[in-house]
């Protein structure tokens, strides 16, 4: 249990009206569900406030809708009222996890795994965590309160931030750098070698080009299960702050990936393409190379966009291959089956 667990301070952190006993303890968060007495739980519509309140649970953290009805209501379980319940909800779910350290609690030495092959010139911040047979090779640095999950292969130089989850058999190659607070999901694959190839005109064989750059993940980037990332070709590729990618993505060398962007499950992503802050792509999306998604662009599942090409259009909504805005997509897919019916 995390050292915030009373509910009066888990509103003070979240800037929730608490309406009800604040001195009440709660342990994690749940579904309505399945959620027991030392569970909190969250309605963002108050069509399900009623069942909230019959749940089992020991608080409910709900919209404004719900002041009015407590009002009415006497001996009613607790209430944190928040404009945004479901952040707010998430948000707590993190304070209960890691709870707050106090102000005088001083950091713990590093834990590494008698399995586990840690080169003498490593640099592990206080409280980091190295798991079974994890490799960390020279010159690697690992910041504050990160854990290397078992199995994971840190090559040489890699550097990793401050509070930092890496679950087990994450791969990172030589010339990979993390930020604060990134999470990388098990299986996934950092900073390997893009697919560039030049080929001889002559004999029609294929020559490696060279992957020699970098892969620069900034802070709060979560990074799905087997997903891959490659390094830049001579320069880098970066993912942004903030910008949360599912499982089984890939993403090319030399791509440039702005801050809070979404990418769902299976989307690929070519070489040297530039996706700006806020894009969301759904899943299985196609990108051809040096494409540019500008910002705020949606594109729906198993969008294609043509290499070059580029979208614009903040909270345009895009679909199909090749993309096009949803509404004039619809409106050909409507004239094509008028068409098959005649």
């Amino acid at each position: 249990m995390g050292a915030v667990s009373s509910l009066q301070q888990i509103a003070d952190a979240l800037g929730a009206r608490l309406i009800g006993d604040g001195r009440m303890q709660v342990r994690a968060v749940a579904s309505i569900e399945s959620a027991t007495p030392e569970d909190l739980v969250f309605v963002d519509d108050e069509k399900h406030l009623a069942a909230a309140l019959k749940s089992r649970a020991g608080a409910v953290i709900a919209g404004p809708f719900a002041e009015t009805f407590a009002a009415t209501v006497d001996g009613m379980r607790p209430l944190l009222i928040s404009d945004h319940p479901k952040l707010s909800f998430a948000r707590a779910a993190r304070l209960l996890q890691v709870g707050s350290p106090s102000d005088d609690s001083k950091p713990q030495a590093a834990i590494v795994h008698a399995s586990a092959a840690v080169h003498p010139s490593v640099k592990l911040g206080p409280g980091v965590v190295v798991e079974e047979l994890a490799v960390v090779a020279e010159r690697a640095h690992i910041g504050q309160a990160s854990r290397i999950g078992a199995g994971c292969s840190i090559g040489r130089g890699v550097k990793i931030g401050n509070d930092c989850e890496i679950y087990p058999h994450v791969t990172m190659y030589p010339g990979t750098t993390l930020g604060d607070r990134v999470i990388v999901h098990a299986g996934a694959v950092l900073g390997s070698d893009g697919f560039g190839y030049v080929r001889d005109g002559k004999t029609g064989r294929y020559e490696k080009f060279p992957q020699v750059g970098r892969l620069m993940i900034e802070d709060d980037v979560e990074i799905g299960a087997n997903a891959t990332i490659d390094r830049g070709a001579l320069d880098e590729t970066r993912i942004g702050r903030g910008t949360k990618i599912d499982n089984l993505v890939h993403i090319g060398h030399n791509c440039q990936i702005g801050e809070d962007v979404v990418i769902a499950a299976q989307t690929g992503l070519s070489g040297s393409i530039v996706i700006e802050n806020g894009v969301v792509l759904g899943g299985q999306v196609g990108i051809g190379e040096h494409a540019r998604i500008e910002a705020g662009v949606m594109l729906g599942g198993q969008g294609g966009v043509l290499p070059n090409k580029v979208l614009r259009g903040k909270g345009v909504a895009f679909w199909g291959t090749p993309a096009q805005p949803v509404r004039e997509y619809l409106k050909q897919l409507a004239a094509l089956a008028r068409l098959a019916k005649k």
